[in-house]
């Protein structure tokens, strides 16, 4: 299993913040860094700040040097599918190839609304991201293209410079496998992230976008399936306590469901993905500020797994 943390950007993550985070996960190993991309505080907290994901990105592409960077997800109801792909390139350039790309229909209303982006039905929202996912593939490929939809038009588009990443940064998309999803995912994605879900729920996710994959041609072994959960470790239980007490006042209720415990129960829980066909974990990260809780992963969890 491969391991990648994930930080949830937009609850008063500052850079300093960011740029601690980044270090600590090369430091210790980690394979990447993911952040969320929202505008708002998803836990109700509408004093917390939240800085650009992609400028995030940018930013920590060139404090970096080893490890992968990348956003889980960009809402397509934030950014042209243009921008989006060009923003992509551009942090994959100052990476030297370390960019991925997570994106999603975009979920959270109050968001859109205080800051004027439009949020239409899930309907529109699964249309409008049908064609970003097409027009943001195509325009890191070799061709020129023309696209034509019913949100976006391109006219004769050669999209320079390409991507350092052959033949592209990895493009990630996720939810509950339903068919549309699925079928989408199947044609472009090539990893599908569930969230928080169960072993039974991640297996039977992951079997309908194999399904999928088979109904188009595409071999299912060539989209990786991943899982993003919340974790609460403690050395002992007093220490994984203490943490559930800190996490009460930040974290959304029930955050620490699932992946809570010590290492070894931590490492036991992520063995029941592992055998569902879960191929990497991101630990979604609520107390970005505890790097003690990273160290004691590195150290214990991630060799058990490895």
């Amino acid at each position: 299993m491969r391991f990648a943390v994930m930080i949830e950007g937009q609850e008063d993550v500052t850079w300093e913040d960011w740029l601690d985070v980044a270090r600590t996960c090369e430091r210790l190993g980690f394979e990447t860094l993911f952040r969320s991309d929202h505008y708002l505080s998803v836990m109700g907290a509408r004093t917390r700040g939240a800085l650009d994901a992609w400028a995030t990105v940018c930013g920590l592409a060139a404090a970096t040097s080893t490890v992968r960077l990348g956003t889980l997800v960009s809402p397509a109801t934030f950014r042209h599918p243009s921008v989006l792909a060009k923003l992509v390139v551009s942090a994959d350039h100052i990476s030297g190839g370390r960019v991925e790309l997570g994106i999603g229909t975009g979920w959270n209303e109050a968001e859109h609304t205080a800051y004027g982006f439009p949020f239409p039905s899930m309907r529109t929202r699964m249309d409008r991201l049908a064609e970003q996912v097409e027009i943001v593939h195509r325009s890191w490929g070799k061709e020129p293209f023309s696209f034509r939809g019913e949100h976006y038009a391109l006219e004769e588009l050669d999209a320079r410079p390409k991507p350092v990443q052959r033949p592209h940064p990895p493009l990630l998309m996720g939810g509950s496998a339903g068919p549309r999803g699925a079928a989408l995912a199947a044609r472009w994605a090539d990893e599908y992230n569930v969230v928080g879900m169960s072993p039974q729920d991640a297996a039977a996710a992951r079997g309908r976008v194999r399904e999928a994959c088979e109904r188009v041609g595409r071999d299912p072994d060539t989209v990786a399936f991943s899982l993003m959960h919340p974790f609460l470790v403690g050395a002992d239980e007093a220490d994984r306590r203490r943490r559930a007490a800190e996490l009460a006042e930040v974290g959304p209720p029930g955050a620490e469901e699932g992946l809570s415990g010590t290492p070894e129960q931590i490492a036991e829980r992520l063995r029941e993905y592992a055998g569902v066909g879960v191929e990497r974990v991101m630990l979604q990260h609520l107390l970005h500020r505890d790097t003690e809780a990273l160290e004691l992963l590195a150290a214990e969890v991630v060799p058990a797994l490895a």
